[in-house]
Parts: structure tokens; C-alpha cells; sequence
């Protein structure tokens, strides 16, 4: 038998479970049925299908988004002209589709929910959060670096709507809701894209300069070394304290140790890790996107193979993960430990932009 009979038959077995099953939850369900089981029967049937609903669809809306094609978005958001596909287009095509994909994925926006099964949920949320975070500093960097030619420019008006509306709480129910100023954000992100493929309207800029991308990923850089420390921290370390980075006469406004011990706490674990999962996703199709508008710097620099080194990190952290639950054995235990594993691949990535940085600074 091939695999094209093999999966027939597979396919009509599941067909003939379903159908079973339908005809199950019928009888369940049947008028006679109930009366048989009384009233407190009938609400603890009911109670337990909706429990059963709930995890199902739980389930499916906790699968993290796939990557995409950066360059495909740009191309859809021009329309498929690739005349209109000028510089800082296929970067702000990018941060809007994170955005619209922060709230338009299966079960839309999480982290504002306060009903069943989203209210459930802790994974999801956290990834959203770390997408979020990724997708601010590209939001901050895009207004107050890439548009501008100078420190003294004047900045974009739509860049000047779109970036504070992204550190709205990203909790918040209703009066405002978060995806309702989430939306106000990308419109204006999506008004400076079109203007940018404009060419009557040459008020809408985009600087791939080198001095403006290390601005970037001076951020870029912090935010991985924190997620690093995070996940590494789940198997608790004691750390020497280098907060004064042995400066003598530097100080601080309270006194600490010399010697820290550091970690995560037990529930907060899959939270990080997540939260790591979220901010890999989307800083991925941002350094993407930068590998097209800043090319001809980056190859001047000698520096294109460094960033793609980056994204390459970045993708082996998207591996799927094959245990129901996040694994955290210690460091050289019996068990998998996945937050050490992520941390490995961020660590690896952080290291790499601060060799970009580096190369981007050379004349």
C-alpha cells in the first residue's frame, strides 16, 4: 500500500471516529437522556463538555505563529510593484505584520482577556508580551533614528503617533481596550510606509545609515543579554556582582553584595521561556527586514555575514519543542532543560550583534 492509499484509509478511519463520536454526544444529548439523568447530571454534563471545549480551543490558540517571509509582506503591502519597494519599506511592512499578527492570530489578542479560555492561558500571553517588546524598540528606533537625517531633524508626524501608542498597557480590557490602540499604531505605521513608496511625498524618509543601526542594536544587544540572564538563571547561579564594573570611585544608590544568588522562581520558568520564544520570533523578521534596507551598508562594512550569523541563531531557538510541558532539569541532570537550551541560542545571537556593532563602527 503507498502513502497516497495509506493516508486515504488513514483520513476515513478519522472520518468513522468523528462520526461516532457525533453520534454519542447526540445521545448525550437527547431530550430522553437528560430527564434520565436528573438536573444535577445534566449541568455536570454540560460543565465537563464545556471544560472539554475549552482545552481544545486553549490548545489552539496557544500555537505560536509561523515565521514569514519579510520580503513577500513588503511586496503584498506595495501591492507587487517592486518600484514602489523603496528603502525602510520592507522594515515597516515587517512591524506591521507583527502587529497584525499580535492581534489578528487564533484567538486573537490574549493578554487582555478576562474570560474562559483565554483567562487560562499564561504561555500565549507572555509570548505576545515578548513580541511586543521587540516590536516598541523597532517602533523607537524607526522614529528617532531611521527617519531622521539629524539629531535636530524634525520627526515623522505618523512616527510620532505610531510609537507611543505601542507602550499603551498591554492588559487592558476595555476603556481603551489594548487592541483597539494597538490598531491606531499600525494605521499610522501603515500611512508612513505608503508615503515612504510615494515619490510626490518626500517628507517621508528612511536613513539606512550605519551609525543609525548600531543606535538600534545598542538596544537590540540589552535585551538579549537580559533574556539570557533570565533563562540562565533557572537553574540558579551565584553571581559575582559587577554592577561597578570594578570602578572605584563609580557608585550606586544602595549597597549590595559581592555575591548574588540569582533565580528565576519555579512558576515564572515556562513564562520566560516564552516570553524568549515571542521576542526571537519577531526579532528575527525585524533583522530580516534590516538585511534588505541597510545591504549595500552592511556590505560596505564587511558585516552582512555577521547579521545573517544572527537571524541564523535566532531561527534554531523557533525549534519546535516536542515535551507537552517546559522541561527544567538542572544543568547536567537526567532532565532536558529547555530554558538553558534557549538562553544558549540567544547568548550565541547576543555575542553576534555585539561583533555587528563592532564591524558597523569601523570607517
Amino acid at each position: 500500500m503507498n502513502w497516497k492509499e495509506q493516508a486515504k484509509t488513514s483520513t476515513w478511519k478519522l472520518a468513522e471516529w468523528l462520526k461516532g463520536r457525533v453520534w454519542r454526544l447526540r445521545e448525550l444529548y437527547h431530550p430522553d437522556s437528560l430527564r434520565q439523568k436528573g438536573l444535577f447530571g445534566s449541568l455536570l454534563l454540560l460543565l465537563v463538555t464545556a471544560l472539554v471545549i475549552a482545552v481544545f480551543v486553549g490548545w489552539y490558540w496557544s500555537r505560536e505563529p509561523e515565521p514569514f517571509d519579510v520580503r513577500q509582506v513588503a511586496l503584498k503591502q506595495v501591492g507587487g510593484d517592486e518600484a514602489r519597494l523603496v528603502v525602510g519599506v520592507t522594515y515597516t511592512a515587517t512591524l506591521v505584520r507583527i502587529g497584525e499578527t499580535l492581534l489578528g492570530k487564533p484567538g486573537g489578542y490574549l493578554s487582555n482577556d478576562v474570560m474562559p479560555p483565554g483567562v487560562w492561558l499564561d504561555n500565549m500571553p507572555n509570548w505576545e508580551f515578548g513580541a511586543l517588546v521587540m516590536l516598541r524598540d523597532a517602533a523607537a528606533a524607526l522614529r528617532n533614528h531611521f527617519a531622521r537625517s539629524q539629531s535636530q531633524s524634525v520627526e515623522d508626524p505618523d512616527l510620532a503617533q505610531a510609537e507611543p501608542i505601542f507602550n499603551f498597557s498591554n492588559d487592558s480590557w476595555m476603556f481603551p481596550a489594548t487592541e483597539r490602540e494597538y490598531r491606531k499604531g499600525l494605521r499610522a505605521l501603515g500611512d508612513y510606509e505608503r508615503r515612504l513608496g510615494d515619490q510626490q511625498a518626500r517628507q517621508a524618509q528612511f536613513f539606512a545609515r550605519a551609525d543609525n543601526l548600531r543606535q538600534y542594536l545598542e538596544i537590540v544587544e540589552k535585551r538579549l543579554g537580559s533574556l539570557s540572564q533570565r533563562l540562565s538563571a533557572s537553574v540558579g547561579q551565584l553571581r559575582i556582582n559587577t554592577d561597578l564594573a570594578g570602578d572605584s570611585l563609580a557608585r550606586k544608590s544602595t549597597a549590595t553584595p559581592a555575591a548574588v544568588e540569582v533565580k528565576t522562581p519555579w512558576l515564572q520558568l515556562d513564562d520566560v521561556f516564552y516570553e524568549a520564544r515571542g521576542a526571537t520570533w519577531a526579532l528575527r523578521a525585524i533583522l530580516q527586514a534590516v538585511e534588505y534596507d541597510f545591504e549595500d551598508i552592511l556590505k560596505k562594512k564587511n558585516a552582512l555575514i555577521s547579521l545573517r550569523q544572527i537571524i541564523r541563531e535566532l531561527d534554531e531557538s523557533q525549534q519546535p519543542t516536542l515535551s507537552p510541558v517546559i522541561l527544567n532539569g538542572s544543568g547536567f541532570g537526567l532532565f532536558a532543560n529547555y530554558s538553558l537550551t534557549m538562553a544558549n541560542y540567544i547568548a550565541r545571537a547576543n555575542a553576534a550583534v555585539i561583533d555587528l556593532r563592532d564591524l558597523l563602527q569601523r570607517g
